[in-house]
Formats: C-alpha cells, structure tokens, sequence
C-alpha cells in the first residue's frame, strides 16, 4: 500500500479466496469475524464497485464495521439505558451491581466467542484498572457521583465503572485491526508513553496545582501533527489526520456520556437537580483519556507503516489449526 491509499486498485479477498493464515503480527481478524468477513465478501463482491452505488456500499461497510467496534460499549450503554428504564427499586439485586454482573459476563463472553484476543483483553484490563483508580480519586473530590446503592464498590465508586472505561479501549483496540490502521509519519513510541503518563498526572494534580491541559493540547498537537492514519473499509484505502481522528472519538464518547448521565449511571454537580446536557468542556477530558486508551493500544498493536505488511486478510492462530499444519 502506498502513502495515496484513494488511488490504489482496490485490495480485498475474492468469493473463491481463502484466507492466509499468519501467527506473527498482532493485528489480526479473530477466527469469528474472518468467518463473517468471508461470508460478506460473498455478498458484496457481486454489488456495483464504481459511482454512487459503489461510494454507498462502501460508506454502509464502514457504518457496520464501526458498529462492530463499538460492539462492548454500545451493549453496555444499552444495559445502562434499559436498566434506567425497567430496574426496580425493590429489586434484590441493586441496579449498579447488575450492570458490574452483566458487563463482566459480556467481556468474558466476547473472549470466549473470539471476538477479542487475549491480548487486547490485558490492555483493556489495564486500562480498566487506570479508570477505576482515577474514579475513586475524582468521586472523593467531588467531580461527579454515584447516586445509587451498591455492594460492589471501592469507596464511592461501583465496580461497573471501570467497564466504561475498559469499553473505550474495547472500541480502539477492536477498531485498529477490523479497519488494518496503518500510520505514517508515527512518533516514536517514547513520546506518547510520555504524553499519556503527563496526562494521567494531571487529572490528579490539577486538583492541587496548575492545570497544564491546555499545554497537553499543545503537546499532543506537536506530537501528531504528521500523522495520518490510512484504513482500508472494503475495497479502498482511506486516509485521515490521526488528530481528527482522535476528535471524532472524543466526541463520539462524549455524545455517550450525556446518554449515561441522563440514564443516572452517574451525575455531575450541575446535574444535581435533573438532567442538563454534559459541558463540552468534558469533551476535552475525553480527548485526553481517549490518547490514554489510544497509547496503551499500541503496546499490543504496534503502529505499522502502510507498506510494512500485505494487507492480507489474518486469522487468530490459536482458533484455528496450527500454522504448521496449514
């Protein structure tokens, strides 16, 4: 693939194609979605490839492709929406503890059903980890609240929390290998290691000192600046600003949030006294967090080139026979 990925031919499996079979990189269609790759392809290779067909076939392609992405947190949204809706208050079980019960057997269920590798499953963990640790911080300095009761806690915060932010890495690590991101112009991994740590930092020692947010921005701007993410959805190469790219995220959470406020997952100050849309100051907090999500995807998808692999289309070694033997 070259740095112009629009003027490429386009670069997909045919219907008689069989997929190559690779143990080495990272980055990687689990054996599950190779399947449903393969049983698309079987559809969409008969469809119009040019013009205004073509562009709509595309454009529905990535509209799908995002939707499996979102796959966790779009189904934990759902369980905070519905829960909102229809949990009792004399229920046994409290609300938060259900979405704590429920959100874990859907991790462990996408695991088991290979939808997510076991490496990106330690990466979202971490991150799980990260979030839990900056919640118990920012509730008990009074950011935002839990309004409801729950057995499953460490101090004021449900354990169901951590899941939204393990569903942000979910979504990044899930997305890097359906689309085959590819990057030019990278940093080098030192400095976004640095960023991330610099940002962690600051969402605690803002609270006791100057916040330098502001000069993260600028940071984070200097860093990625180059960058240009290439992404193949079906049969082209598309190409973006990795910064915008990280907007596009940060909105999209953010949109998320005032979902979840409104369904009382959690509330902030000014929401005390019944549902107010999110500032879109938080919009820059999650920008932040998301380059957090984003840097510590990396550590297990490793920023490629676009001419450093073929785009071939790869199966998860351990679901399949072993490479050996194929």
């Amino acid at each position: 693939m070259s740095d112009q990925p629009q003027s490429e031919a386009p670069v997909h499996l045919s219907p008689d194609a069989a997929p190559s079979i690779e143990a080495g990189p990272s980055r990687r269609l689990t054996s599950v979605e190779a399947r449903i790759d393969a049983a698309a392809h079987r559809v969409l290779d008969l469809l119009p490839q040019r013009g205004l067909a073509g562009a709509l076939i595309e454009f529905t392609v990535f509209g799908l492709k995002q939707a499996w992405a979102c796959l966790f947190g779009a189904l934990l949204l759902a369980l905070i929406v519905a829960s909102h809706h229809f949990w009792s208050e004399n229920a046994i079980l409290a609300r938060y503890d259900f979405l704590f019960l429920a959100a874990l057997a859907v991790q462990l269920g996408m695991l088991a059903a290979r939808l997510e590798t076991l490496s990106e499953a330690k990466v979202i963990l971490i991150f799980h980890v990260v979030g839990t640790v900056m919640e118990v911080f920012k509730t008990a300095a009074g950011s935002w609240v839990y309004p409801e009761e729950s057995i499953f806690r460490i101090g004021a915060v449900p354990l169901f929390s951590g899941f939204m932010y393990a569903a942000v890495g979910s979504y990044i690590a899930r997305i890097s290998r359906i689309f085959d991101m590819r990057y030019t112009h990278y940093p080098p991994l030192w400095t976004t290691v640095l960023l991330s740590a610099a940002i962690y930092i600051n969402f605690f020692s803002h609270h006791f000192t100057v916040d330098v947010r502001y000069g993260l921005f600028a940071a984070t701007a200097v860093i990625y600046l180059r960058t240009t993410v290439h992404y193949r959805v079906f049969r082209f190469h598309h190409r973006m600003p990795l910064l915008l790219g990280f907007l596009l995220v940060a909105l999209f959470i953010w949109f998320a949030e005032n979902i979840a406020t409104w369904s009382r997952a959690w509330i902030y100050p000014s929401q005390s006294h019944g549902w107010a849309p999110v500032s879109i100051g938080k919009l820059g907090a999650w920008y932040l967090l998301m380059i957090i999500s984003f840097v510590l995807v990396t550590l297990v998808h490793r920023p490629r080139k676009p001419a450093e692999a073929p785009l071939a289309m790869r199966l998860e070694p351990e679901a399949e026979a072993p490479a050996s033997a194929a």
